[in-house]
């Protein structure tokens, strides 16, 4: 019995809705939960028969208090759970480490001449969405064929009506130039509808509209136009065979299936839009909740997000709080979802369909981490470490002639990379371009913040050669970390040539290791090498980005600090907006004057200030 069933007395929690925190040691909340009532709630956790879940008892041993909070409805203490599992990340509750959304496919029907926009979030700004797609590839495959059959514009028409003529993409047939009158509004409006009936999974309507238009054109005599018609007609078909149809009946869900195996618990997410499965999405998670609440946790937090929500979602089993969900969801789509757990039918086999995805799927993860294992365990043996390099680190330093000097770390989980633990470090103690004492100060924070928060690395991999490797080494001394850390240092390859300089060839990369004088050559080509390489590009990739990112505020903010009207805060949103300066200058006054919150004469200041004081 814990020390917290010992003092415990439940009966002096409320019976109310609400939520409930629990904390362990300095305060630290472990666990955020929501029930109808709560005292019911947290009985199950002391109950002599137990929760029934295998990571309960290793949490309830942590937990020094609990505290919960009362809330009117079970939809407030829905909302409130969402908002302090966002502010605290416990480590119990469900964590989608792929926070990353998938591309949707955004067109504003209220503009002139409407436009095919890719975007990660979907906004409730009066605009239609149509996804979401599982890459970017999909995506540009999907737009390629839309802009065969229906040439919408490409580009702003600002930009557009600033050149001479009308863009490439008109001349190979993909654009209809509304910028330089070649299209009639009306006839334009009637491309975007065909789009979004087409994006809609509308084909029948868009085909049987273009038949009848072929047939006219061709009674008139008009042969041409009746010939790019039929070729509209051939790939809308083309496009539409390569479609897997999933269901009938059509309209928009999402499905969901488990499968739990071990520990863990598989989560497919299947898309389904008018009867077709346009994707699928999967997660991974310990299986510390029983089904009922880690389903409903998983529905709040990947909804929680600027993700499309369709009006039906499948799910293999009744919620108890499937009320409060459609609710919330409702909210958030403007019009009413739906939960359903089907029992019988079309929609039951879709069910099935996503468990058995969920299955495939923890089967071919089991595969890559069985690789993943291997692999490291060959890099273990070939270099000499200690232990597994279950996690693994690479640091790299960026700068330009000693400017905006910064840092980065990536991270590999069992061979795998783990973006959510990616760190930048904007240098703080080191002017000029002064590697070494960059990558000190670097190792020193991240290490020195890891023996706090108890999470070191297995292994080190450093850019670089003998003299960052000697830098790495002398901080682990300094910390006391040499026995516990493993490390290494990654070389680039270097090109050779014969005595007449004639024969011209690459060697391996290079290895170095503490206490070895010759570098370790990994055989080209090799799992080993090909995941230590990828550690370090990843990791230069990630300072390269920051890098820019901070030389691209920093050349607005040094064009802009002169200008009257334009402080910090409108600086940002300038950048933000316009992207970089070299866009805000290409930009013209009426551009600059329409950014949200732009005054009209901050906005005529700011175009002189750019463009020269006669070019206004």
């Amino acid at each position: 019995m814990s020390i917290l069933e010992q003092n415990i007395d439940l009966k002096r929690y409320p019976t109310a809705p609400g939520v409930y925190l629990m904390f362990g040691e300095q305060e630290a909340v472990l666990y955020v939960g929501k029930a109808k009532n709560l005292r019911a709630r947290l009985r199950s956790y002391f109950s002599a028969a137990g929760d029934g879940r295998g990571q309960i008892p290793f949490l309830m041993a942590k937990v020094r208090r609990i505290e919960t909070i009362v809330t009117d409805t079970e939809k407030e203490a829905l909302i409130l759970e969402n908002t302090l599992i966002k502010k605290h990340r416990p480590r119990y509750n469900i964590n989608l480490r792929d926070d990353k959304t998938y591309l949707s496919i955004r067109l504003d029907p209220r503009d002139e001449f409407p436009m095919l926009q890719t975007v990660r979030k979907v906004r409730r700004d009066g605009a239609l969405y149509f996804g979401p797609y599982a890459s970017g590839t999909a995506v540009r495959e999907t737009l390629k064929e839309i802009y065969r059959i229906f040439p919408l514009r490409h580009y702003p028409v600002e930009v557009c009506r600033r050149r001479g003529r009308p863009c490439l993409f008109y001349q190979i047939g993909q654009c209809s130039a509304p910028c330089h009158g070649r299209i009639s509004r009306e006839d334009y409006r009637s491309l975007v509808q065909g789009v979004i009936a087409l994006l809609s999974g509308r084909e029948r309507e868009v085909v049987g509209d273009l038949r009848e238009r072929m047939a006219n054109a061709a009674q008139q005599m008009r042969y041409e136009e009746a010939a790019r018609l039929r070729d509209q007609i051939r790939a809308i078909e083309t496009t539409v065979e390569r479609q897997k149809v999933a269901g009938e009946g059509g309209g928009d869900q999402d499905v969901i299936g488990l499968h739990h195996e071990g520990g863990e618990i598989e989560i497919a997410l299947l898309f389904i839009r008018e009867g077709k499965l346009i994707g699928r999405r999967t997660y991974l998670q310990p299986w510390c909740l029983d089904e009922d609440e880690l389903l409903s946790s998983f529905l709040r937090e990947y909804y929680a997000r600027d993700v499309l929500i369709p009006g039906q979602i499948l799910v293999p089993l009744e919620l108890s709080d499937a009320e409060a969900l459609e609710e919330w969801l409702g909210e958030r789509r403007g019009r009413r979802v739906r939960i359903v757990a089907p029992r019988r039918g079309d929609k039951l086999r879709l069910v099935e369909l996503a468990v058995r995805n969920a299955a495939e799927s923890f089967r071919e993860r089991g595969k890559r981490r069985t690789a993943s294992r291997e692999v490291l365990a060959d890099i273990q043996e070939r270099l000499h470490l200690r232990q597994v390099p279950q996690r693994m680190e690479c640091f790299d330093i960026s700068n330009v002639q000693g400017t905006h000097g910064v840092g980065s770390m990536a991270v590999f989980l069992d061979g795998e990379p783990a973006p959510q633990a990616y760190r930048r470090f904007r240098l703080r103690t080191v002017e000029g371009a002064d590697d070494y004492a960059s990558l000190r100060e670097v190792l020193l924070r991240r290490l020195g913040r890891g023996l706090q928060e108890g999470e070191l690395p297995d292994f080190i991999l450093i850019d670089g050669g003998r003299g960052q490797l000697g830098v790495l080494s002398a901080v682990l001394n300094e910390l006391g970390l040499e026995e516990r850390v493993d490390v290494a240092g990654i070389a680039k390859s270097r090109v050779l040539a014969n005595l007449r300089g004639k024969v011209v060839e690459r060697s391996e990369e290079r290895l170095f290791v503490p206490g070895r004088k010759n570098p370790i050559i990994l055989r080209g080509g090799s799992p080993a090498l090909f995941l230590l390489e990828r550690l370090r590009d990843e990791a230069h990739r990630f300072a390269i980005g920051y890098h820019r990112k901070l030389r691209g505020r920093a050349a607005i903010r040094s064009a802009l600090e002169e200008v009257p009207g334009i402080g910090r805060e409108r600086r940002k949103a300038l950048l933000k907006h316009f992207g970089s300066v070299r866009k805000l200058r290409q930009a013209d006054l009426e551009e600059i004057a329409a950014m949200p919150g732009m005054p009209r004469p901050v906005a005529e200041a700011l175009y002189a200030h750019l463009h020269g004081d006669g070019e206004n």
